[in-house]
């Protein structure tokens, strides 16, 4: 039987009852319903029938900080919306990209023309639009820095073209998307040239991984920092490292990062969060928030 919300068209591609693992980082079992849209009509099309039947929308980048859970009356949905590669090949001012692009693209083009500022790509698994969502960043800095403009698709299948400011985005998340918005496409610039670029995310990259645990599936930084308190010492102080089950558990290498060694499911990351969460505030009276998404 067909999903309530199909909708035939070419570049519509419906998943029925699939297990989502595959679409995170982190490949937590979990199963649900998932589209992939290829383009702009079929995405009005496909979000407005999915609205009018009281359906909620999840979107999917590149699966990195997210961890799809619940997924009853709840559509996940993929963007992969056409791009030639050979755009990002000529040095610009500003380059105008789609929000399906991915990070690992941007840090090539980077270090091919020595875009300074775009360092701060370097190793973030991620769709550039689901990393605008959530401002995400390392200590290089954040991707909201560079964003001069964004194109959103509203609720009411209206495009609107949108310029940005530091003021539209915080730690960790956005100012200015509405619910139900999804960004298409992003204007993004640098700030220079900068002929020692490429060294710098070479070193940056050795630096992650000598101390995260890169090559293991899991969904990036767990717990968002407080200005006093980075996450992943305070898990460490308490001895929480190694915390879990054979499936599912903190990452030796690094506290705030959980790691999916076996079959772990995504009720199994939520029990595991949730008790970590409690274990740091009853013994230091601090509250951590998640910075990993939990759909």
């Amino acid at each position: 039987m067909l999903h309530p919300c199909s909708f035939d068209h070419n570049d519509i591609t419906w998943f029925e009852k699939i297990n989502l693992e595959k679409y995170t980082t982190i490949k937590l079992g979990q199963i649900g319903d998932l589209v992939e849209v290829r383009s702009l009509e079929a995405l009005k099309l496909q979000t407005q029938k999915i609205h009018e039947l009281n359906y909620k929308i999840r979107l999917v980048g590149w699966g990195a900080n997210q961890v799809l859970h619940k997924t009853e009356n709840i559509v996940f949905l993929k963007l992969d919306f056409p791009f030639d590669k050979k755009y990002l090949s000529e040095y610009r001012e500003v380059y105008d990209l789609p929000a399906s692009v991915g990070l690992n693209q941007l840090t090539a083009t980077a270090i091919r023309h020595g875009l300074k500022g775009w360092e701060v790509f370097t190793g973030i698994p991620a769709s550039l639009g689901g990393a605008i969502c959530m401002n995400a960043g390392t200590s290089l800095g954040e991707i909201g820095e560079l964003v001069e403009s964004v194109e959103v698709l509203t609720r009411k299948g209206r495009v609107e073209r949108r310029r940005l400011s530091s003021k539209d985005f915080s730690y960790r998340k956005n100012n200015f998307l509405k619910t139900d918005e999804i960004i298409l496409s992003v204007v993004l610039r640098h700030k220079g040239q900068d002929p020692n670029l490429a060294q710098k995310i070479k070193d940056y990259l050795q630096y992650r991984k000598n101390t995260q645990p890169l090559g293991t599936k899991n969904c990036g930084s767990v717990f968002k920092n407080l200005d006093n308190f980075k996450a992943g010492q305070t898990i460490d102080s308490l001895g929480l490292k190694g915390i879990g089950s054979d499936d599912l558990k903190v990452s030796l290498k690094h506290a705030n990062f959980i790691e999916n060694s076996g079959n772990a499911t995504s009720s199994d990351f939520v029990e595991l969060t949730d008790f970590i969460k409690e274990e740091i505030e009853r013994c230091t009276g601090q509250k951590f928030e998640l910075e990993v998404k939990i759909y």
